[in-house]
């Protein structure tokens, strides 16, 4: 059976238990189901995303409601009753937990934090506390620890007594009595090991842990470069606080690249779906760009306005204005998209500034080179058809689109490999550094170089 018609049979099952309004069989029918599967019904289904959430057992709703996105989840919350609702955000995981009460007003957080028992509550404002794109705010408090002194036969006692409620038991935690991490063990090697040896003989000294109050971004290029599926939190004083697991990892990388998406599309990160955004406040994310980037135009009216005589007396100068700046701008947006996406998946930092630099140089003169000699070319066969366009020195206006070629688009391409760079060293976001903002900015800067060009080459011939 194809996946569409499977797909469309296990629809036609769910109408028909939901028909029968028997809460038992809709439980029966939604317990069986594959979780993925589930959430593709709240999908199809969004009359009764709260039915089906509330109509399971409450450790697979958990899991369903931990995989839907922002918008579904809010809905499904506001329709079930409060009990529901404390059931459902005490079982979640402490992380997932968190991450779905950020993104609410903070009056809505109360409300729901005033469901949660005791000791959910505390975790939950605790995790809350931190910075809102720290490690901190991903980490989860339930996972398995032993002591070094401990047998292996001690610590798979311990991952029976307590790993129920952690969420990966892939990697065990050895700390010392005042809870402090001394190292990780893959469980691969505790069940391996026989029964009477010492933690302490397995250790190896290789652990790779995350500060609590590290960028997520940061966290996401360590869990990347050591292959990890969870990794310890640790406090300025090695204590161990908790663990962040690959799950949370993808989620984020997913997040930083919408955000980076929107940014380099000249806006503002949008933060919610595009259909949910309200209208003024997505107004409010793209004016600012747009109002940054037409002021940015008008100086390039302003250079127009400069270079006014060199432009009446050689009218045809103007016609390769758009080719100039257009190319300069194209040449800075590759370079720039290039840059931001090279950092953003750590191929380069910023130790290596000249070694960019460097190949940029290169690669925007072969770049103008080709567009030069293209654009020479152009005039030499326009010339041969309308002989009285460029006039008798259409060579040199040739040379002239061909320098300022060179020029421009080698400039383009080092202000777009660059700003992404000192944006970095600044602090601030590389992906602010759009596509659009460096073309604007390489519009202004290109038609100078134009028309310094046209000046040195046409000067007491056509100017």
């Amino acid at each position: 059976m194809s996946l569409e018609l499977e797909e469309i049979n296990l629809q036609e099952q769910f109408l028909e238990a939901i028909a029968t309004h028997d809460k038992i069989v809709i439980k029966d029918f939604l317990d069986n189901q594959n979780i993925s599967d589930v959430a593709d019904l709240i999908n199809k289904n969004p009359d009764d995303e709260a039915t089906i959430i509330a109509n399971m057992a409450i450790h697979r709703a958990a899991k369903v409601f931990k995989i839907l996105d922002l918008t579904t989840q809010k809905q499904i919350i506001k329709q079930l009753p409060d009990n529901k609702t404390a059931e459902l955000l005490n079982e979640l995981p402490a992380d997932d937990r968190t991450d779905f009460l950020e993104e609410l007003p903070k009056t809505v957080i109360r409300d729901l934090i005033k469901l949660l028992d005791a000791d959910e509550r505390k975790i939950t404002l605790s995790l809350l506390g931190y910075p809102e794109d720290s490690v901190g705010r991903l980490m989860t408090p339930d996972y398995v620890y032993v002591y070094s002194q401990n047998t292996v036969e001690e610590v798979l006692q311990t991952i029976r007594k307590f790993a129920k409620n952690s969420e990966t038991i892939d990697v065990i935690y050895i700390i010392n009595e005042q809870g402090e991490l001394i190292d990780d063990i893959r469980i691969r090697d505790i069940i391996l090991a026989s029964p009477d040896k010492k933690v302490g003989e397995l250790i190896d000294g290789r652990v790779v842990a995350l500060h609590i109050y590290d960028d997520q971004e940061h966290a996401s290029q360590i869990f990347k470069m050591n292959n990890r599926v969870a990794l310890p939190v640790i406090d300025d004083s090695n204590k161990l606080l908790g663990i962040v697991t690959i799950d949370d990892m993808l989620w984020v990388a997913n997040e930083e690249f919408s955000e980076d998406m929107q940014k380099m599309g000249g806006t503002e990160a949008l933060n919610e779906p595009y259909l949910d955004i309200p209208l003024l406040k997505l107004f409010r994310k793209r004016i600012v760009w747009l109002v940054v980037l037409f002021l940015g135009e008008l100086l390039t009216a302003s250079v127009m306005i400069h270079f006014e005589s060199e432009i009446a007396k050689a009218v045809f100068l103007a016609t390769f204005i758009p080719l100039i700046i257009s190319s300069g701008g194209n040449s800075g947006s590759q370079a720039s998209t290039l840059i931001i996406q090279a950092l953003a998946v750590g191929e380069i930092k910023l130790s290596h500034w000249w070694k960019v630099m460097r190949r940029e140089i290169i690669s925007g003169f072969l770049l103008g080179t080709v567009l030069g000699i293209i654009g020479f070319l152009r005039i030499i066969v326009w010339h041969h058809i309308f002989p009285d366009v460029y006039g008798e020195h259409f060579l040199l206006v040739g040379v002239v689109v061909w320098c300022s070629l060179i020029g421009v688009v080698l400039w383009g391409t080092l202000t777009g490999s660059m700003l992404p760079l000192i944006l970095k060293r600044l602090g601030a976001d590389p992906a602010v550094s759009s596509a659009p903002f460096v073309a604007t900015l390489v519009d202004v800067t290109g038609l100078i170089i134009y028309f310094e060009v046209s000046y040195l080459f046409l000067k007491g011939l056509v100017l």
